[in-house]
């Protein structure tokens, strides 16, 4: 195990437009041995913060590629001249697979941790799945959340944390919970539950044959969740066919149904199919 380590000086301080709450020590520690790092690993770290998981990263990975926001919070880290830590600093929703690429040199495969400012973390969760399919080599992201997104994650169709979250995040990856946090293990204490989850990127068993139209048809089904998805569907602003009840028989699937009952290969099935007809 490499001896990385951080030497002591003040903190900045927490900043509110940035959504930053920052973990305790006494929760790191089992919050790194979660994301089980390896030494052939390289980690991109989103929000690093004042480093409290940049640290134990860095003695026991590879190399870790930390993007930070906050210019303050990244000049502090920077100081720290950590030789397998490499900084891109600037909002991770505008970094481009390619500064990515370039800051981990080139690496075959990649892990993501990270503790996702709450205000922004559906919007990152998104931002992960596009960068999977834009080809980063992505192989999981561990990352906390408000325990409330976890919930909308990991949720059951015909539920009713059931939503686009869940089927456009759980088309791309495989998830699970693995730590759960009080507001104790931060500061300042944030006024939610935490979770930590885990997503293993994937290729789904029935693929998309264009993600734009399946987002495009989750969305708008579940704009009108609790109306008939026959009715639902009358949402949907592209190409449809006439008979939208027939239609969905003719794919096994009761119009009557509502948007919250259906799997996501059912909605990847009808996707397809909406795709291929406004071609």
């Amino acid at each position: 195990m490499k001896t990385t380590r951080a030497t002591s000086r003040p903190h900045p301080p927490a900043r509110k437009r940035f959504g930053q709450h920052f973990l305790e020590r006494s929760w790191v520690e089992k919050l790194v041995n979660k994301i089980d790092p390896r030494e052939t690993d390289t980690f991109i770290e989103i929000g690093p913060g004042r480093g409290a998981i940049t640290f134990p990263l860095a003695a026991r990975a590879g190399r870790v590629v930390a993007c930070e926001i906050d210019r303050v919070l990244a000049a502090s880290l920077d100081a720290r001249q950590l030789p397998n830590v490499s900084l891109v600093v600037g909002d991770f929703l505008e970094i481009t697979p390619e500064q990515l690429r370039a800051a981990a040199a080139d690496a075959t495969c990649l892990r993501v941790a990270g503790n996702l400012p709450y205000n922004v973390a559906s919007p990152i969760l998104f931002k992960l799945t596009a960068l999977y399919r834009a080809g980063l080599p992505l192989v999981d992201a561990t990352v906390m959340l408000q325990r409330e997104v976890a919930d909308r994650l990991l949720a059951s169709p015909g539920t009713r944390d059931y939503g686009v979250l869940t089927v456009l995040i759980g088309y791309a990856a495989r998830i699970e919970r693995v730590l759960q946090l009080p507001p104790g293990a931060f500061r300042p204490p944030p006024k939610v539950h935490s979770s930590v989850v885990r997503l293993v990127f994937r290729e789904p068993a029935t693929v998309a044959k264009s993600p734009e139209c399946l987002a495009l048809l989750t969305h708008s089904v579940f704009a009108r969740r609790r109306k008939t998805l026959a009715n639902a569907l009358l949402g949907y602003p592209h190409a449809r066919p006439d008979d939208l009840a027939e239609w969905l028989r003719g794919h096994g699937i009761d119009p009557a149904r509502r948007p919250e009952t259906l799997a996501i290969d059912e909605l990847v099935i009808l996707a397809n199919d909406l795709a291929a007809l406004a071609v």
